[in-house]
């Protein structure tokens, strides 16, 4: 049994170092074809139409969801202690700093992290890749290069986006169960969040940006086989974004935390 555990511990740590490894060769390979002739800005385009204005809804739907529980929540906590008029504070600061590119991160990972994945697996499997590579053109500048950049443009507008409707749905509940002006829960928000609370926010979310669309498109190149490894490369690209989201999100917390102490 012990054997078993040590072998499967074993192939997992290995699996983890391969990941690694190959997503920086993938990202170094990236950078140095952004440089070169052509750019492909119509591909560029279509990834950021894809990923940004066809995330919306979701995007609005969790969010305004997130901000009115969190509203709630705190309202409803603090009411017995008579903090209800920190609310604006605690939920905004909570919202642009963290919440905000957090659960816009995962869920991108979740749309577009799979799409990419399950898209660049399915041209594997069916050797549009090859095809790509025998026309002289490069796959990593055509495929996986727009698809960095426009989940770097998106994801940060998205957070911003993300940002206002939180924000938004705080201040319905505010006024509709906490009997908060508009105005008090408005002027508490620009008195609390500062630049350097976006600026945090969406620096986050362009270090999700990488992980995502960097994770599908490492998973969907290495699929070799047919269409239950697309499958399997869908499930680990969201698995593993959503992972490194969470943890990124910690250390990159502390780092702004030191900073912010120094400075």
């Amino acid at each position: 049994m012990m054997q078993i555990l040590a072998t499967a511990a074993s192939t997992h740590l290995l699996s983890i170092f391969e990941f690694f490894g190959g997503t920086f060769i993938l990202f170094k390979k990236s950078i140095s074809e952004c440089l070169h002739r052509p750019f492909y800005l119509s591909l560029i385009n279509e990834q950021i139409y894809h990923i940004g204005v066809r995330s919306l809804p979701l995007i609005i739907i969790t969010l305004s969801a997130i901000g009115m529980v969190m509203t709630m929540q705190f309202g409803l906590g603090l009411q017995k202690f008579g903090g209800t008029l920190y609310v604006p504070r605690i939920v905004s600061v909570s919202i642009v700093r963290e919440l905000g590119p957090v659960f816009t991160g995962l869920m991108i990972a979740g749309r577009v992290g799979a799409g990419i994945a399950s898209e660049i697996g399915s041209m594997a499997v069916t050797q549009q890749i090859d095809a790509i590579r025998a026309l002289g053109t490069s796959p990593i500048k055509r495929i996986v290069v727009p698809r960095i950049i426009g989940t770097c443009i998106a994801l940060p507008l998205l957070t911003l986006f993300a940002n206002i409707v939180g924000l938004l749905g705080g201040i319905i509940i505010g006024k509709s169960d906490l009997n908060l002006a508009p105005s008090f829960y408005y002027n508490k928000i620009f008195e609390t969040v500062t630049l350097m609370d976006f600026s945090t926010g969406l620096f986050k979310s362009f270090v999700f940006a990488l992980v995502i669309s960097i994770s599908g498109c490492y998973y969907g190149l290495r699929v070799k086989g047919g269409t239950r490894e697309v499958g399997a490369a869908t499930t680990q690209t969201v698995v593993m974004a959503s992972i490194l989201i969470l943890v990124s999100d910690f250390f990159l917390t502390k780092i702004f935390f030191i900073w912010e102490k120094w400075n």
